[in-house]
């Protein structure tokens, strides 16, 4: 054990696990921003947007991640020239978060696009009978209770994002799982209780967000 002990405190592993945590945190922040878009244009009245996002979302969530990752750091950075900083790493960390971003927006959509369906359809007649538009209707009367029913399907969606952010491997970005795979090839010997290592580093990060989320959906829940 006492060996153990001295081969992991060698490595920097919470250095590693913050540049997940700050994947996460900026990816969730513009998925769920993009997500919000995206739902918006599937309840829109007008056919065109609602198309053009269903065909998004189908189109994201059918696609593998680690293949957006790829694209980002072999296509849209050095054929399209998509440069986010003259720092090589950071212009990785960039791309990873783009691609993260774009992958989980259409999931955070459909879990907006869930907590629509709880809001009563009167909710919205009785919206459009006082002479709000969609847009006016949709930001004062729909969302804020939609949000509120989609607060566990939105904590699910993040809790898979965390974990997702170890596919940022995929774009040379020094997060966890490319520390894990140091950690083995120097110290074979040492391979499952690393690996344990490592996901109870998980498990610690994502029990949090899904007790918190519990928690609101509970405590925000719309009584009908």
């Amino acid at each position: 054990m006492a060996d153990f002990l001295d081969v992991i405190t060698t490595y920097n592993i919470p250095a590693a696990y913050w540049v997940n945590l700050k994947l996460a945190f900026f990816s969730t922040v513009i998925a769920l921003t993009l997500g919000l878009v995206l739902a918006m244009m599937r309840i829109s009245p007008i056919p065109s947007l609602r198309a053009l996002g269903a065909s998004y979302v189908t189109l994201m969530r059918n696609t593998p991640l680690t293949v957006i990752m790829v694209f980002a750091v072999l296509v849209l950075w050095p054929i399209f020239g998509v440069n986010f900083s003259q720092n090589f790493a950071q212009n990785f960390f960039w791309l990873a978060v783009l691609s993260l971003s774009v992958y989980h927006a259409s999931f955070f959509c459909e879990a907006i696009r869930s907590g629509v369906n709880t809001v009563p359809v009167g909710q919205a007649e009785a919206a459009r009978a006082i002479g709000l538009s969609f847009l006016p209707a949709a930001r004062l009367v729909i969302m804020p209770q939609a949000f509120r029913g989609a607060i566990a399907p939105l904590g699910n969606t993040i809790i898979a994002l965390i974990k997702n952010t170890t596919v940022a491997a995929a774009a040379s970005v020094a997060e966890i799982s490319i520390l894990m795979r140091e950690m083995i090839e120097n110290n074979g010997n040492y391979v499952i209780p690393i690996f344990l290592t490592i996901a109870v580093g998980f498990v610690v990060i994502v029990i949090p967000v899904g007790m918190a989320t519990t928690y609101l959906s509970q405590k925000l829940a719309v009584s009908r």
